[in-house]
């Protein structure tokens, strides 16, 4: 999102890019590398050099979910430079850092407090999300949606031909808080009352030992031929995969979860969903209207409502045209672009008035 971010055309502000650059992969989030404390070091003297070289006069910056390593790393680097600057903007792609002051040794919570401390604008991407902004005491908290490209259109559909098997398709990180387990075990429980349907799974293992659990728990179910692992797909391989399913579920609980942008995907493409009551995945998926949402950590929930979606073909077409129409409404990037120039653009006026 930071990238469409910085590929957006605006009118009222300039955006000048300092990449952070931490994480090779999603293997090496949150971990300590020596490597990571070079580039922490070279990270901080670009954006002194930008700060003088642009004379920007705002600071934005995406702070980490609730890891200690990713806090550690914000404490060095906000306090090495959020003096340069007349205001800061801290945008909340995850959720939950505000409150992870009482999990670090007590001598480094002051400088926790100086890196986070009253930031100029605070940014959530859902209402349903922690209000780290205001914990932190942000003088304004405002909520701006992520946005996609509309990617409809660029990609075959598949429509589900007579006695073909449902295909229901998972998106993400493979990690039990993704829900990978739960879908497992309702996809289970689904074929155990006949129902004649595939499970996709596309993204990156987190390890090897849940690899190992999951593909032993598929072995042990029978459900092998019925499962398929794509790995990481981009770009139109990606988006036909999108196009091929019948429904998304994403049954997550995520640690740092803060919008579900899978779900938008999948609603770009007119699929039902099937997800979790968790942060702010309900501003996304509304239960009865584009899907359904329960309790996270309930494998007989989500297959009861994966069962109603796959006796109804009326149904799954009604909600997935519906959350067609939520995603044309409220989720395309060129609504996020003029919700993310509107918020910048208030907090440079504030400073132009003083």
């Amino acid at each position: 999102m930071i990238d469409a971010m910085l590929r957006g055309t605006y009118d009222r502000v300039r955006l000048f890019h300092v990449r952070l650059a931490f994480s090779e992969d999603m293997e090496s989030v949150g971990k300590f590398a020596l490597r990571k404390v070079w580039i922490l070091l070279t990270t901080i003297v670009r954006i002194w050099i930008a700060r003088l070289r642009y004379r920007t006069p705002v600071l934005y910056y995406p702070p980490s979910g609730p890891n200690k390593v990713p806090v550690l790393r914000d404490i060095i680097l906000l306090n090495a430079v959020r003096w340069m600057f007349r205001r800061t903007v801290f945008h909340f792609h995850a959720g939950g850092v505000s409150g992870f002051a009482p999990q670090l040794p007590e001598p480094l919570r002051p400088f926790f407090r100086m890196a986070y401390r009253k930031p100029a604008l605070a940014i959530r991407t859902a209402p349903q999300n922690p209000e780290d902004g205001k914990a932190l005491g942000a003088v304004h908290d405002v909520v701006v949606p992520n946005g996609l490209p509309d990617m409809r259109g660029r990609v075959p559909e598949r429509e589900r031909g007579p006695g073909e098997p449902l295909v229901i398709l998972f998106c993400g990180v493979l990690i039990p808080s993704k829900g990978v387990r739960v879908l497992l075990d309702a996809f289970v429980r689904i074929v155990q009352q006949g129902v004649d349907a595939r499970l996709e799974l596309m993204g990156k293992w987190g390890d090897d030992d849940f690899k190992r659990e999951i593909e032993d728990a598929v072995m042990a179910n029978g459900v092998r031929d019925r499962v398929m692992f794509h790995g990481v797909k981009r770009d139109e391989e990606k988006w036909t995969v999108f196009a091929g399913c019948d429904i998304f579920c994403f049954p997550s609980w995520f640690e740092a979860e803060s919008f579900g942008l899978v779900l938008v995907e999948a609603m770009m493409f007119a699929k039902p969903v099937v997800t979790t009551i968790w942060r702010g995945i309900p501003s996304v998926a509304q239960d009865g209207v584009n899907g359904y949402t329960v309790a996270v950590r309930d494998p007989a929930a989500t297959a009861d409502r994966l069962l109603r979606l796959a006796h109804d073909p009326a149904l799954r077409q009604r909600m997935g045209l519906e959350g067609r129409r939520i995603f044309e409404e409220r989720f395309t990037l060129e609504r996020f672009h003029r919700n993310m120039e509107d918020a910048l653009a208030r907090c440079a006026n504030t400073i132009e008035k003083e």
